[in-house]
């Protein structure tokens, strides 16, 4: 019915069918559906209107695509089965400990769409309550990758960066990966589309390359170029990990172990040996203090070991974003900027995608300890990291060049003073008034950061909107919200 619903499966049928007069089937309801390639539970819909047949069923792209079918297959429907993996969690509620077994059960019964959004919070809630110990950490992991797909590559190093998130701008990744790949490394890059966020890094590459590769047109890129940035949800890494996020951001609950997991089963499944972590610590970012980062490195650091993937983690500053453009068209005009070495290119993106090439280098020993950061400084001056970007974007499609707003709309200081405190996460309400990710030119454009001086008057950000109504919608919240970017007074 070309119906998204994001990762729901969702089943429409008549009110009159006599499917749900026999079957007792009420709006609400779960259903199993079975076709002649696999099966799934759905959420039930109904209708009183023409839209169906009574012997006909509408299904969402989640459901058409998990069952395979086309118009006029055949479909069966049923109650679904009791859930046995349920108990392991409401045990775990209780206080006992996940076994691997049991939690090998709960992610295939969560990938099959058999846990409603009820049980995937109790799941979820669980974790976060009752913190799973070390082994119970690994196992998560590795059930979690075990119910994706995961990739083999022909080689022995292969180079992986991750950002556990929570600042607007840092988008590293195509930096990063132009830089490793131009030094003769591995580095195919899987990345996520926006969930709550104004973009993703996948929705920013989209403004300059393709990214909806399958797995064979990556493995070419690769081949040819040794990178890539790509949207992870092409080649089902770690599937259950969208799920799993979509219903803790919901919640607004940060798991530590739903973290470690998330990040480090898409990694293994990835096939990544090498990986660098960058942990951005703020009091409006995901971590918010030195101490919390410092506990999660260690988790981190932990569980990748467990399945041989050498790791190191980087705490670094998450109180203000990341480069000028918030939303996807306005970062990768960032990124193009530090690229092609622009005279006023963003400083901050540059500065943290160096330090992060620079570890990725020397992890895997092309730069001598303590060399990486000057060997990933030449590859940027030099061009290196341009053209061997420009080449795999040319090999995943094609070079795009990133779209512009029509409508801008300056939010300006209404006092002298230096500015103090950025809320990120009302930065990031901003941009995605505006639009974004959705209108991919839509967002923010930042002229301040931490420590600068501005006169009243003075701009301090300009939304950028397709529409009137979303510039008028953006301009209002941050009007009502003045102290997003915190202006304190001349000492």
């Amino acid at each position: 019915m070309d119906l998204d619903t994001r990762d729901r499966p969702i089943a429409i049928l008549h009110t009159d069918s006599p499917l749900c007069r026999s079957e007792g089937f009420t709006a609400h309801a779960r259903i199993r559906l079975e076709s002649a390639h696999d099966d799934v539970i759905a959420e039930l819909f109904q209708t009183g209107s023409g839209l169906l047949e009574l012997d006909e069923i509408g299904l969402s792209d989640a459901a058409w695509k998990k069952l395979q079918v086309r118009d006029g297959d055949h479909v069966g429907a049923s109650h679904p089965r009791p859930l046995e993996s349920v108990r392991h969690v409401r045990g775990k509620v209780y206080g006992e400990a996940f076994s691997p077994n049991a939690l090998k059960a709960i992610m295939r019964d969560v990938v099959k769409g058999r846990y409603d959004e009820i049980e995937l919070a109790m799941f979820l809630t669980a974790i976060a309550a009752r913190a799973l110990d070390d082994e119970e950490l690994v196992a998560l992991t590795g059930a979690m990758v075990e119910v994706g797909e995961r990739l083999a590559w022909d080689k022995p190093v292969l180079m992986d960066k991750h950002c556990v998130g929570g600042l607007p701008g840092n988008r590293t990744t195509p930096l990063v990966v132009a830089i490793v790949a131009a030094n003769g490394l591995v580095i195919p890059k899987t990345s996520s589309r926006a969930i709550t966020s104004p973009a993703g890094t996948a929705d920013t590459m989209e403004m300059l390359a393709p990214v909806n590769l399958d797995l064979g047109s990556m493995r070419r890129v690769v081949e040819a170029e040794g990178g890539c940035v790509v949207w992870g949800g092409s080649v089902r890494l770690s599937p259950v990990d969208d799920m799993l996020i979509r219903v803790a951001r919901v919640m607004d609950l940060d798991a530590e172990a739903q973290l470690v997991a998330s990040v480090l089963s898409k990694k293994v499944a990835a096939g990544a040996t090498h990986l660098v972590l960058d942990l951005p610590v703020g009091d409006t970012a995901k971590v918010r203090s030195e101490n919390e980062a410092k506990t999660l490195a260690a988790r981190l650091q932990a569980t990748a070991s467990a399945f041989g993937l050498k790791t190191r983690t980087l705490m670094t500053d998450g109180r203000q974003p990341v480069g000028r453009g918030i939303g996807p068209a306005l970062e990768a005009h960032d990124v193009l900027a530090v690229l092609q070495g622009e005279e006023h290119q963003p400083l901050d993106l540059r500065d943290r995608s160096v330090r992060l090439a620079a570890e990725l280098l020397e992890l895997a020993g092309t730069a001598e300890p303590g060399r990486g950061r000057s060997l990933a400084e030449e590859t940027l001056s030099s061009g290196a990291a341009w053209r061997k970007f420009k080449a795999i974007c040319e090999a995943q499609g094609g070079l795009r060049t990133p779209p512009v707003a029509r409508g801008r709309e300056p939010v300006s200081a209404k006092c002298a003073g230096i500015v103090g405190r950025f809320d990120n996460r009302r930065l990031g309400r901003v941009a995605k008034l505006a639009g974004a990710p959705a209108a991919p030119a839509a967002g923010v454009e930042l002229h301040v950061h931490l420590g600068d001086r501005v006169e009243a008057g003075e701009p301090l950000y300009t939304i950028h909107a397709e529409t009137r109504g979303e510039l008028e919608y953006a301009h209002e919240f941050a009007g009502n919200n003045g102290d997003i970017i915190r202006l304190d007074p001349e000492s």
